[in-house]
């Protein structure tokens, strides 16, 4: 369907008959208002989730503090391994805030998809902190205390759990503010990494706290180090599993993650029943970043369109994608003769398998075998 007739506009690129031409180009210049509101919704989200993770980091220096200012006084390890925990903490907030400044960076020449990703480098970096400074610095812990007990100390266990609680009470804080946004943006926000990540912070904070005072409770009645040990043992898994999962997610963005099933049917459906097109060859789609999607399709146009009514087709296709998916800033369009193309693919078959029979028959011939010809 790509021939000479073609516009330079649509830079297609004739290839031969069977081979798809490629119909590129963005019309987004065509809807400034759109890209304005959402680059606006973008730039309110963002300065909300910095926000968030401002409060977070406050929240776990202070904490920080006195946690280790407790844990030494009290001697107590599962105190220790909450320090550590706020600790990592801390610093993964320092992540996040540098993953959401250079995310918003414009594209350029050697980022032309812009960096949108570096979100979910920040994350990975987030979630190592996680599993390194948080969970290996509890198993250490819990294995101190196993191995040379916890001195006991009946005013410093109070201080120490008092300091926990005061640690519950601020972490709690942070996450039902982290929360809040989440259910603020009805559900979107936990697609943000940064804001993903706080969330599991700040929930993982909680529950270890609640372990720690568990295990120092228990250690005190029953004066038995086994059970703050089992704490940091407990907070240890617990940070190793939120690490994993961070990490998992953060790997799989960074890879190149498609849209969910869901999302990419309802798009096929969208091209399906767009009239110019007689079938969705190819959909691919891959997330560049937060609120920013590629989509490359591969179609296949009703016969007798001329070269303008291809353009037009073309580009009112993309605004359709463009305005029922606003997170998709980068599509293509790839026109292509899938009649063409699959004839061209089965000779394509016919003449690999004839060749395989001919090697296979010269493999059999005495030439092939070394043996000698004749009678």
């Amino acid at each position: 369907m790509c021939g000479p007739r073609f516009p330079p506009s649509l830079r297609c690129e004739a290839r031969g008959q069977g081979k798809p031409a490629r119909v590129s180009g963005d019309d987004t210049k065509e809807r400034p208002d759109e890209n304005q509101r959402t680059k606006d919704k973008e730039d309110g989200a963002d300065n909300r989730t910095r926000v968030t993770v401002w409060v977070a980091l406050g929240a776990n220096l202070l904490i920080a503090v006195a946690k280790a200012v407790g844990g030494l006084f009290a001697g107590s390890p599962a105190l220790l391994s909450e320090a550590a925990h706020s600790v990592a903490d801390s610093l993964n907030e320092v992540f996040l805030l540098t993953a959401l400044r250079r995310s918003r960076r414009p594209a350029d020449r050697r980022h032309p998809f812009g960096y949108g990703k570096e979100r979910f480098f920040w994350s990975l970096l987030a979630a190592v902190g996680i599993f390194v400074m948080g969970g290996c610095f509890s198993f250490f812990q819990g294995f101190e205390a196993l191995r040379n007990g916890a001195d006991e100390s009946f005013s410093g266990y109070m201080a120490g759990i008092a300091v926990l609680g005061v640690a519950l009470l601020a972490e709690g804080a942070s996450l039902l503010r982290a929360l809040f946004q989440v259910r603020g943006e009805d559900g979107d926000g936990m697609r943000d990494p940064a804001l993903r990540t706080v969330v599991a912070e700040d929930g993982t904070a909680v529950l270890g706290v609640t372990l720690a005072i568990i295990g120092m409770v228990l250690h005190m009645v029953t004066g038995q180090v086994v059970w703050e040990a089992s704490a940091s043992f407990a907070i240890g898994l617990l940070l190793v599993l939120v690490a994993f999962w961070l990490g998992r997610d953060a790997r799989d963005q960074l890879i190149g993650r498609a849209v969910d099933e869901e999302q990419s049917g309802r798009i096929r459906e969208l091209l399906k029943a767009q009239p110019e097109i007689d079938s969705v060859e190819a959909l691919l789609t891959m997330e560049l970043g937060l609120g920013s999607t590629l989509v490359a399709a591969r179609i296949d146009l009703v016969p007798g369109l001329d070269s303008e009514e291809v353009e037009e087709v073309a580009v009112r296709i993309k605004r359709s994608v463009a305005h029922t998916f606003p997170e998709a800033d980068q599509i293509f369009l790839d026109v292509t003769d899938a009649r063409a193309a699959r004839a061209a693919a089965r000779r394509g078959e016919t003449g690999a398998s004839e060749r395989a029979q001919a090697d296979d028959a010269t493999a059999g011939s005495p030439a092939a075998t070394g043996g000698r010809g004749g009678a």
